[in-house]
């Protein structure tokens, strides 16, 4: 990469040159800086790059096609990877849509070394399984395509006793990988994985023999799974929403017309045999790129890449001509009906990537909404017309769009709120806008990319995107400067020609959705998960030694800097090594457990304005100098903060303390913030995953006497006099606090804290903080009635107190034995019985001295598979299966991650800040790490009798209850049925107010 200084000073040229009369000049220098060059390495390579890059980019091309995204990052001793491939749903057979999307699925089934025992005679078995497939899709009696089913069952079962699961997951799981996944979208198929910087060669052996051929086993097991995944969309109304704008917007191309998952009729007639022509076609080296990003050694690392992937054989690639839309000339309407609250979406359809569309869209959705001093920021939710309110830019490879969303306040229609929405891009149209905010958001751009460019899965991403929509780096790196070059005048001259009555709108109501599709539970026959069985491949890829990379510990008495202020305050302080951004951080030890009021206050402030500044024109003086400001109070902490440049930080500290001191309260501004706190209320409880994750939780844990049931009721919000709140912040001061700076100029920063933040030497201690007493769990079934297609089980454990010594154990065991894709849970639920899409168990230890831990198990899976779901998961937690080798594994696994983990930036201050709620005072993985390479199976049987086996669970369950086993669930505990208000403790004001 290229050193840090040319990231800064790249940012300075761009604005200097922005400043600048002479534009044509301007282009020129640019132009020139960002010339692509091409490079040849020591062992023959060519390369190219682009001068200047922030990112420092080598892009290789194989003889075969394969392009290679190289970039360093010496951070921490891990590289991001990510091969690409160029197919998607787009390109999905009409007949067999969903097949992209199902083929990422089964490429994690190994190959004809990976996964088998012997592949000679399972490859017999899988083309019998295809065949029948074939026949199954033809066939049109449902009770004739049932009896094919029950055969495919059959040879599966069978097929199942030569292969073995999950090899490919084990492996990299021993590596230390992170993050390992996959995803499939319009125009892209995406495989990832984060691994040790040592572990380079392994990976690459795994990777290439991966993508050398596609082996279909395991397949109808999986596809139930995906029939799960199939099953969530349903339940999800945004992705809904989502999907019918995109029929608006798209009626003939694929963008619109072909979901990724896939419709349910073809989900349950696939085809093996156009699977395998799919992989064949585009899964081949010129229509593929490897991005690796993190501590490598360029010429080594291409080397690496070469000998392997280098040796898969090129084929032409014809992607097919998709259709072509015609313009949208009236609205288009579309009407989305579910559980969740109400809300709207108006979308225009633009150009694709790489024309001179995208640019203006992309800033004239900054100047719109950019979440502190656009249109719609100030003029909507600043001034709370609306309840929320937003727009961002999609562009592809075909078409993009621009969509504007928003959700009604209590006393609103959906129309309404598209009215202001379509306000403020008239406001756009208009140029009601100052000429500052042009070159504004282009920092603010500027900002969050070096922001993403310090990060290596982020800059990863980057270069993929750029490989699969067909752009040149030096144009992605060029792309602000462009931005540069647009007048006002332009601008506003686009939104007039692109924005008119060619939008989609999509009305989000609530409501019975009568387009829900049931499913039979096809009664799969759980597969041999073969756990002692292991590949030839694997047992020579155990053998592969790797160079060792030893871990890191922090010593946090010298990696966090001490000094004090002239008040006294104690400011902890970390030097930011890689540019000139900042974060400040006044930190109060109170929180909503201290003060209600607090918290209630520093919301409010966001609202206000100062006997100076309006609140509108508060956010723009502070989006002007690219700061940020904020104060937030968590349960047990109260944070004020700036974050941005440091060379504006004074002027922020500036502001910051004008509003602090000088905050003026308004009774207008209150009552809509309270309107607004209510209305969210009722919005988060049509919201199934705040029901389950928070409701339903905090009950199991908690009963009646909960942090979550204590709020303030809807009377008492309105009987509150806003000046209360206003003294509340402003009297913050006057309690003891200590502050955490990370960035550059230590020295600076003291004297501007000494300059604008001067306090008390005899600072207040805080009021006693509310204690909250967790139950003891066992024979209840907390059920929440929702209309939904799956159903979401939790059982809930309370263990023993926290105990530190317990770290190590339990880290292990939930890899092993809980999380992650080789676990043992997934594999018996998902697996083997293709119960489920999700399921994990874990052993969650107390986040502070004096809490409790809690042994959780979890289940998201079809109504109708609820029961057989519950037992193999009670089985499980009641007799841990013990494989040796699979531990093995998961031990390794587990002390690679800690090995490569590097703890840096602000993260050694934050983590500090939690070791010690802990009661740790030190790096305390050192001590884990230790403790893992001693223990072995028995070790971790013990924990798991000790802890897990034979807990009293309460079980959680959110459901349709037409479709719910109840009798089923009585077996596990008495029923009680909860009312959502109740669980908020929303009761009275649903009864004091009209909502």
């Amino acid at each position: 990469m290229k050193s840090l200084k040319s990231i800064l000073l790249l940012s300075m040229v761009i604005l200097l040159l922005s400043n600048c009369k002479n534009s044509s000049n301007q282009e020129t220098i640019i132009e020139k800086r960002l010339k692509v060059e091409k490079h040849t390495d020591a062992a023959g390579f060519s390369y190219e790059t682009v001068a200047n890059d922030p990112t420092g980019l080598r892009l290789y091309t194989l003889e075969n096609g394969l392009k290679v995204y190289l970039s360093k990052n010496i951070e921490e001793p891990k590289i991001q990877t990510y091969i690409a491939v160029r197919a998607g749903s787009n390109y999905d057979p009409k007949e067999t849509t969903g097949l992209a999307h199902y083929l990422e699925h089964m490429v994690f089934k190994g190959t004809d070394e990976i996964g088998t025992q012997d592949f000679e005679k399972e490859k017999v078995f899988l083309k019998q399984i295809s065949d029948l497939y074939e026949q199954h899709k033809l066939e049109q009696d449902p009770e004739k395509k049932k009896e094919i089913y029950k055969k495919i069952d059959e040879v599966s079962l069978e097929a199942s006793k030569i292969s073995i699961p999950n090899e490919y997951d084990k492996m990299v799981g021993s590596l230390g990988a992170e993050g390992t996944n996959a995803h499939t979208w319009f125009e892209e198929t995406v495989y990832k994985n984060k691994i040790p910087a040592n572990e380079l060669d392994k990976w690459l052996k795994i990777e290439s023999e991966r993508f050398s051929q596609l082996v279909l086993r395991l397949f109808h097991t999986e596809l139930e799974a995906v029939y799960e995944e199939f099953n969530r969309g349903q339940d999800n109304d945004f992705r809904k929403s989502y999907y019918a704008m995109l029929d608006g917007l798209f009626p003939n191309h694929p963008y619109g017309q072909q979901k990724t998952i896939g419709t349910s009729e073809h989900l349950k007639n696939p085809s093996m045999i156009a699977i395998h022509n799919y992989f064949d076609k585009y899964y081949v080296p010129n229509n593929m790129a490897m991005v690796l990003v993190g501590d490598i050694d360029f010429d080594t690392t291409i080397k690496k890449v070469a000998t392997t992937f280098g040796t898969l054989k090129r084929k032409d690639v014809e992607h097919p001509v998709l259709p072509k839309e015609s313009p949208i000339t009236t609205p288009v309407v579309k009407e989305v009906f579910g559980p969740t609250s109400e809300s709207i979406s108006v979308a225009f359809r633009s150009l694709g990537l790489g024309t001179k569309e995208e640019k203006l869209l992309t800033l004239a959705d900054m100047i719109l909404a950019n979440g502190k001093a656009g249109l719609i920021d100030l003029n909507l939710n600043q001034k709370q017309l609306v309840q929320r309110a937003g727009c961002s830019p999609t562009i592809l490879n075909d078409y993009g769009y621009h969509v504007f969303t928003g959700t009604p306040k209590a006393d609103q229609t959906l129309d309404d709120v598209k009215d202001l929405l379509l306000a403020q891009i008239d406001k756009l149209k208009k140029g009601a806008f100052e000429e500052w905010m042009i070159p504004a958001v282009i920092n603010d751009l500027k900002l969050s990319q070096t922001r993403n460019y310090e990060n290596s899965t982020a800059l990863a991403s980057a270069y993929y995107n750029a490989f699969i929509h067909r752009q040149d780096w030096k144009d992605k790196v060029a792309f602000l400067g462009e931005l540069r070059k647009i007048t006002k005048q332009e601008l506003v001259d686009f939104a007039n020609s692109f924005y008119k009555n060619n939008y989609v709108v999509t009305y989000k109501r609530k409501g019975e959705d009568k387009n829900i599709i049931k499913v039979e539970n096809p009664g799969i026959t759980p597969i041999e998960l073969n756990r002692d069985k292991a590949s030839a491949f694997i047992q020579e890829f155990n053998k592969i030694e790797t160079p060792d990379l030893a871990p890191q510990f922090v010593d946090y008495k010298t990696a966090i800097k001490e000094s004090k202020t002239a008040s006294g305050l104690q400011v902890s302080f970390i030097n930011n090594p890689n540019n000139d951004l900042f974060d400040l951080n006044i930190i109060f030890d109170m929180g909503k457990d201290n003060d209600r009021k607090v918290s209630l206050a520093a919301g409010y402030l966001d609202y206000l304005g100062t006997d100076k500044y309006t609140p509108e024109q508060l956010k723009q003086e502070f989006y002007k100098i690219g700061i940020n400001y904020y104060v937030f109070a968590s349960d047990d902490k109260t944070y004020v903060g700036l974050s941005g440049l440091k060379e504006n930080l004074d002027a922020g500290m500036v502001l910051l303390e004008h509003l602090w001191n000088n905050a003026v309260p308004n009774q207008e501004t209150y009552t809509k913030y309270v309107d607004k706190i209510l209305k969210g209320r009722q919005d988060g409880k049509t919201q199934k995953g705040t029901i389950f994750w928070s409701g339903l939780m905090s009950y199991g844990k908690y009963g009646e006497d909960s942090r979550l049931r204590n709020i303030y009721t809807a009377s008492e919000l309105q009987a509150i006099n806003p000046q209360e709140l206003v003294d509340k912040v402003k009297e913050l001061r006057k309690f003891k606090q200590r502050i955490f700076y990370y960035g550059k100029d230590i020295d600076a920063v003291i004297t501007s804290l000494d300059n604008h933040h001067t306090v008390s030497s005899d600072l207040l201690d805080y009021p006693e903080e509310v204690t909250y007493v967790e139950k003891e769990t066992g024979g209840n079934v907390y059920f929440v009635d929702y209309d939904m297609v799956q159903s979401e089980m939790l059982l809930l454990a309370k263990g023993a107190e926290f105990d530190a010594k317990k770290m190590a154990a339990s880290r292990l065991f939930n890899t092993y034995f809980g999380q992650g894709l080789s676990s043992i849970v997934f594999q018996e639920i998902r697996e083997s019985k293709s119960l489920a899409y999700s399921a994990f168990s874990s052993y969650s230890q107390g986040r502070e001295v004096g809490d409790f831990d809690y042994v959780m198990a979890y289940v998201g899976t079809q109504a109708n598979k609820m029961p057989q779901a519950v037992d193999a998961m009670m089985e499980l937690m009641t007799e841990m299966p013990e494989a040796e080798e699979q531990f093995n594994q998961a031990k390794e696994a587990t002390l690679k991650k800690i090995a490569a983990q590097r703890i840096t930036k602000s993260n050694i201050f934050w983590s500090y800040e939690n070791l010690k709620k802990r009661g740790i005072d030190n790096d305390n993985r050192e001590a884990i790490y230790n403790a893992i390479k001693n223990m072995t199976l028995a070790d971790l049987k013990s924990f798991f009798n000790d802890n897990i086996s034979g807990e009293n669970y309460n079980v959680l369950v959110i459901g349709n209850k037409k479709d719910v086993d109840m009798k089923a669930l009585s077996k596990l505990g008495k029923i009680k049925e909860m009312d959502v208000d109740y669980l908020f403790n929303y009761e009275k004001e649903t009864k004091d107010i009209k909502l």
